[in-house]
């Protein structure tokens, strides 16, 4: 199997609220804020070619979905779809993807699904030869959202992904689609059915997508203004962690802006960080135990 890393649109959003209970006193020495307080954030996604014969695509970023007043209100950067940008670098295009693997389906994960904003014309699928792989918790979350999370959804993509008919919905450990080379397990602390990918197991590598945005989230006590319980998210981080470290499983962030991927540490009193950090994948081999 051989991955990269691909950028998909960036996004400028108030630190405190990605920090949640942290003071900007101690963020801010993580990631610099510009005058509107507001950080930098990636929308990376990760393609895998050659998992079970197949191309498959982990998240779509936040894409170029959003009228231009939206655009402004949510913090997007360019205007352009990055990530197909970001394919034809790296040799693709959307039509080359055999599955898009969705940890969630907020807005700045599951967005670039669709076609670029054009005035009076609707949404649009992209990657037209994909099956779309969701779990039942977030897929049921997302026809149903809170009050509280309403407005990370797009109220059109659910009826856009069942009239594809290439959704799968998953319950369990693995998709039937990509088989036992993906291995799912679940979070609620940020959004119900969160589901993490980790692909080829000891030695390989999971998609940490907003259970840990990126390294200041390792650290086990912080947490996000958008993750609904907090608590319940820092002990699922916790098994989370313990677990890759024992496996040797590297992390994958989506949400940060200068770091791509990334081994578990732990130090003498216990507080975990990140080591061999890399800033970019471009097609290297994957290499497991």
């Amino acid at each position: 199997m051989k991955l990269w890393s691909l950028l998909g649109n960036s996004q400028k959003l108030d630190g405190g609220a990605m920090f949640g209970n942290v003071p900007r006193g101690m963020w801010e020495r993580w990631i610099q804020p510009d005058a509107e307080n507001r950080i930098p954030l990636a929308c990376r996604c990760l393609l895998v070619e050659g998992l079970n014969g197949r191309r498959v695509l982990f998240e779509t970023g936040i894409g170029a979905f959003f009228e231009p007043r939206m655009k402004e209100r949510f913090g997007v950067v360019e205007g352009n779809h990055v990530l197909l940008d970001s394919l034809a670098d790296a040799g693709f295009s959307h039509e080359d993807i055999d599955a898009v693997v969705l940890s969630h389906l907020h807005f700045d994960h599951a967005g670039g699904l669709l076609a670029a904003w054009e005035e009076n014309q609707p949404p649009r699928l992209l990657f037209p030869n994909a099956r779309y792989v969701v779990s039942r918790g977030c897929w049921e979350r997302a026809k149903q959202p809170h009050p509280r999370d309403r407005a990370s959804f797009i109220p059109e993509l659910q009826s856009l992904l069942e009239a594809s008919g290439r959704l799968e919905i998953v319950d369990g450990d693995h998709s039937d689609f990509l088989g036992d080379t993906v291995r799912f397990s679940y979070s609620d602390g940020h959004t119900p059915g969160l589901m993490l990918a980790e692909i080829g197991g000891p030695g390989g590598v999971v998609f940490c997508a907003d259970l840990i945005p990126g390294r200041a989230w390792v650290h086990l006590p912080v947490t996000m203004g958008y993750d609904r319980y907090p608590e319940l998210l820092i002990d699922e981080k916790r098994r989370f962690l313990e677990d890759k470290l024992a496996r040797g499983v590297r992390l994958f962030f989506t949400h940060d802006a200068g770091c791509a991927m990334a081994s578990v540490i732990r130090d003498e009193k216990g507080k975990y960080g990140t080591t061999d950090e890399r800033g970019a994948l471009a097609g290297e081999t994957l290499q497991t135990r």
